[in-house]
């Protein structure tokens, strides 16, 4: 399995070996857990702002007659320059 180097300050592997300890776990579990985590949290975000973005597609004319001010000018229209 590839392996990844981290730095970590003095103080953060003196945090990092308590809560491993806490936790009754490894350092290496522990840091692989949150990186795991993060990247999940990561994909669900994306994911969400994906099915937000097909949601206000579809839905585009109930938006621009609910909130007619936020709708850009068309084309041709607006503020000379």
């Amino acid at each position: 399995m590839p392996a990844l180097n981290v730095e970590f300050s003095d103080r953060e592997l003196e945090d990092l070996r308590q809560i491993a300890k806490e936790r009754g776990t490894s350092m290496k579990a522990l840091v692989r857990e949150a990186a795991a985590a993060d990247i999940a949290r990561h994909r669900a975000l994306q994911e969400g702002a994906e099915e937000f973005r097909r949601f206000f597609a579809s839905h585009a004319d109930e938006f621009a007659a609910a909130f007619p001010d936020d709708e850009s000018p068309a084309k041709g229209e607006g503020r000379a320059a």
